[in-house]
């Protein structure tokens, strides 16, 4: 393989030549291309722990700033062995998109540590995750007007709360700490929703796409999404809670699961949660799991028959090589970049229909920035209303009872009276983020002859947006 033919499989590349596609159908300077496309800033970091073996051990790491338009930065920080420079940068760019199209007012970002966590008892890993933030924070990329990291692939709530820690000792008169990260967990001031956030709105997402017939035609599908064919790549958390979702609250039928360790295939549908209590208690194998047919080479169940497909585990997962043979309607991105550029146009070729990433994994910067608003204001969500809304509540149903002499049955009053918690808010206001993007870029598609799908659609309407700042800005 040359070097140009492997540079079209890098995903920064792949990124940017599905922007350059949207950006050949705009009328814009090529200086304000450039300034959109590039990241404006990287840093690359070496640091050494000293770890419970009672050796020094070096870490290598990135942080990509790819847009300032909007403050703070934000985006995840990972941990894998295969974290480098060019997948950071990809990434971030791809932040910056991402919350164009949800109008979340931040810039992209991206953090990533070469490292494989399992590798690390929890003691070292906490040393190497406050060294880490230590290093990002001396240096301004960490801070709740900056930059604002969050979990990501090999990360979670338990690291934010040690990164925000380390922030809080380093930044002692800050009195907005907490909100130099999101993801933390619940009792460290982060928010109800968000381990479920980035899932729920792949749901969320596909529930807007149904109610609209006329998209449902073009991509070759009818009726509800109940009892619709899912094909579901990774079960980690994104993949777990969609599937999850899907299946238990949809009626859909997830008639494949696609891991690391294989694949399981049932056309009468896969229960889930069984599937992940399995895994739990088999590290991570799906082999051996009962009502279900495994096929070892996982990826293959890529191209199983269905009406969706949802790759919700790493970038590149789609490529020209298998993206002939894949056998759905629907291709719905939960992951970062699962299909390469390639891949994308053999699929808009074939006529399916790819729901893009920046789009329909949305979930989680949102609540994250739901998170972030949560920690400057220092007050929970419907601490102040939701009582006033029970008493309000419990009024309409005693004048109701009053007017009519009959009594109200108690599951409607029971919602009527309900007042709304954190978790309703967080749900509604993620429901509702879902909703306006995805009819926001459906105009694009449908109203624009020269736009044929929807991630050019998302990609125009993202640059529109992020242009239109840097305008305001005088820039």
């Amino acid at each position: 393989m040359s070097s140009t033919t492997a540079d079209l499989y890098k995903f920064r590349n792949s990124v940017n030549r599905m922007v350059d596609r949207a950006m050949s159908l705009m009328d814009l300077p090529v200086g304000i291309q450039n300034h959109v496309k590039y990241c404006s800033s990287v840093l690359q970091v070496h640091f050494v722990v000293k770890l419970s073996d009672g050796q020094f051990h070096t870490f290598k790491g990135w942080l990509a700033l790819h847009s300032d338009h909007r403050l703070p930065a934000k985006g995840g920080i990972r941990y894998s062995l295969s974290v480098d420079q060019d997948e950071v940068e990809a990434l971030a760019s791809l932040m910056t998109y991402k919350c164009a199209i949800v109008d979340v007012p931040y810039g992209g970002s991206k953090g990533g540590l070469r490292i494989n966590p399992k590798a690390y008892n929890e003691e070292d890993l906490e040393r190497i995750t406050r060294r880490f933030a230590r290093t990002l924070i001396d240096r301004g990329f960490i801070s709740p007007s900056e930059n604002v990291p969050a979990p990501d692939m090999g990360t979670g709530p338990r690291e934010m709360a040690w990164i925000a820690d380390t922030y809080k000792a380093l930044r002692p008169d800050d009195i907005n700490y907490m909100a130099c990260v999101a993801g933390k967990p619940v009792t460290s001031n982060g928010i109800w929703g968000r381990e479920e956030a980035t899932g729920r709105g792949v749901q969320y997402a596909i529930r807007e796409f149904f109610r609209h017939p006329e998209d449902l035609k073009a991509a070759g599908l009818t009726g509800a999404l109940e009892g619709q064919r899912v094909v579901v790549q990774g079960l980690g958390n994104v993949g777990y809670h969609a599937a999850k979702f899907l299946s238990e609250e949809d009626g859909c039928k997830v008639v494949a699961l696609i891991e690391r360790s294989g694949a399981l295939i049932n056309d009468n549908g896969l229960n889930i949660e069984a599937i992940k209590q399995w895994m739990l208690t088999n590290k991570g194998q799906l082999q051996g799991f009962p009502d279900a047919r495994y096929v070892a080479d996982g990826t293959s169940v890529l191209e199983y028959p269905c009406d969706l497909l949802i790759p919700a585990a790493l970038e590149s997962q789609i490529t020209a090589e298998n993206a002939g043979r894949v056998q759905c309607k629907v291709v719905v991105e939960a992951a970062n970049g699962p299909v390469t550029a390639d891949a994308d146009e053999i699929l808009r070729k074939r006529g399916i229909t790819v729901l893009p990433d920046m789009y329909v994994n949305a979930g989680g910067v949102t609540v994250s920035y739901f998170e972030w608003i949560k920690n400057l204001q220092h007050i929970r969500f419907g601490r102040m209303q939701r009582r006033n809304e029970e008493y309000r509540g419990r009024a309409v149903v005693e004048a109701i009872e009053s007017t009519t002499g009959q009594k109200v049955p108690a599951i409607i009053k029971e919602n009527i009276i309900k007042g709304a918690d954190e978790l309703d808010l967080v749900r509604s206001g993620l429901d509702d983020t879902m909703r306006t993007a995805y009819q926001q870029i459906r105009s694009i598609y449908w109203e624009n002859d020269n736009i044929d799908d929807y991630r050019t659609a998302a990609y125009y309407l993202s640059i529109q947006k992020i242009v239109r700042a840097y305008y305001e800005l005088g820039l």
